[in-house]
């Protein structure tokens, strides 16, 4: 069972997820940092000074003027401001995903479209081929085939 696993975890296919899920967790913190820090503030201005991971919907009853003072108290709250900003996380997320897909397919399209040079057996027998009709050529002047 331990070589099993040696086996399982030597093949490239595990290697290169983990390298995947490890990029994919670094971009993550970049795209949160890019929505929160860079997006938002600016549509919230835009939009009249609206901070959207400041809104919720308070289950306690109460009155709080922001989530963290709600979350202070041990208010119950829905976030759905939090949830704006995951969506829109998502979508830049699958955005920026879709274009590096995009421009990934479009490299293996063009490696794929690029004209490959026949085996070297096609090369070696064209070459014997070009040979035999050569010497087989009449020279110039000539009216007689050879061999005829």
């Amino acid at each position: 069972m331990l070589q099993e696993f040696k086996t399982f975890i030597s093949r490239g296919n595990v290697v290169e997820l983990a390298v995947g899920i490890i990029i994919g967790a670094a971009f993550t913190g970049i795209v949160n940092s890019l929505v929160k820090d860079m997006l938002m503030p600016p549509i919230g201005w835009v939009m009249g000074g609206i901070d959207f991971s400041n809104y919720f919907l308070n289950l306690s009853g109460g009155h709080y003027e922001s989530l963290s003072a709600a979350a202070a108290a041990g208010a119950a709250t829905i976030n759905y401001g939090r949830f704006i900003n995951a969506l829109i996380n998502f979508f830049i997320v699958a955005g920026a995903l879709f274009l590096i897909v995009r421009q990934v397919n479009r490299l293996h399209f063009l490696q794929d479209s690029k004209p490959k040079a026949p085996p070297r057996q096609e090369v070696l027998l064209e070459e014997i081929r070009d040979a035999l009709r050569a010497r087989q050529a009449p020279a110039p002047g000539d009216t007689t085939r050879p061999g005829a």
